[in-house]
């Protein structure tokens, strides 16, 4: 095929021999199967900020670490220099989380590499050598779904005791190969400490895969692995291999609105008596 524009350079380069087809076209970038010397590879190409449909950007980098104070100022205050910056920080998150992760030990395409918004990595394919279909286009049986949901949960253990949530996890970001689950794209990853959502955006991730695995193993649906990976994580008590059961005891204690409101009826008095006594302080004076 024609080679895109933005994959030019790359051939001009050598870094690729050839683009061989269009895999597809999401909201966030294009991707092609390429050919780099006797290997086949994915090159993933970021669209442009003002062409991407991704609206919530903000809500995914927050509590990003930017280690230029120049550069975290300017982003900061939203300058034309920050805006680029931000930018290219948003681009490169998907490259830092392939590296992060993999030496995590978590399952994702193996990177090779970034250059002028473009992401070589490993093309991920199934036993016949093929493009690996996304967990959306594979019917399991009752077993598969288990072991596969085993396997995605452990994963994302391993990715938060890395510091990282995936942040939009379902059936459509994750490839099955001949092995079983491969986690991909990654360039909305939140940090795990510094986000106020990350709690929510796990439970969300997780309660993803509990929905679509519970299609075809319901016993899935009644477990809850997400909150109790996240009860593990503030006490410290999550490790890459931590035993998870699905269970977690839920609060069940119901506030009495009545009583809740004598407490506040006197704090209302003690806080007026204190102010009356100021008064009576300053009178004195």
């Amino acid at each position: 095929m024609k080679t895109p524009k933005r994959l030019q350079p790359l051939v001009d380069d050598g870094l690729i021999d050839e683009v061989l087809t269009q895999l597809m076209s999401g909201k966030e970038a294009q991707v092609y199967v390429v050919r780099c010397g006797e290997e086949v590879r994915c090159a993933k190409v970021f669209k442009e900020a003002k062409q991407r449909s991704f609206k919530q950007a903000v809500q995914y980098q927050e509590g990003r670490k930017e280690r230029n104070s120049r550069r975290a100022r300017a982003m900061a205050k939203k300058t034309r220099y920050g805006q680029k910056e931000q930018e290219q920080a948003w681009l490169t998150a998907e490259v830092d989380a392939l590296y992060r992760l993999a030496a995590a030990d978590v399952r994702v395409p193996k990177p090779f590499g970034f250059v002028d918004g473009v992401l070589l990595m490993e093309m991920i394919t199934d036993a016949e050598g093929t493009v690996a279909p996304r967990l959306d286009d594979v019917t399991l049986t009752h077993e598969q779904a288990l072991r596969y949901h085993d396997k995605v949960i452990k994963d994302v253990v391993r990715m938060l005791c890395a510091g990282l949530i995936h942040g939009d996890l379902s059936e459509f970001n994750v490839l099955v190969d001949a092995e079983g689950p491969v986690i991909i794209d990654l360039p909305q990853a939140v940090d795990a400490a510094g986000n106020n959502s990350a709690a929510a955006m796990l439970e969300r991730d997780v309660n993803n895969m509990r929905a679509y695995f519970g299609h075809y193993a319901p016993e899935l649906l009644k477990t809850h692995y997400g909150k109790e990976m996240w009860a593990l994580y503030e006490a410290g008590e999550l490790h890459p291999e931590s035993k998870l059961t699905g269970h977690f005891d839920f609060d069940t204690h119901i506030a009495k609105v009545d009583e809740l409101m004598e407490v506040i009826d006197d704090a209302k008095e003690e806080e007026a008596e204190r102010q009356a006594r100021m008064r009576d302080d300053e009178d004195e004076d």
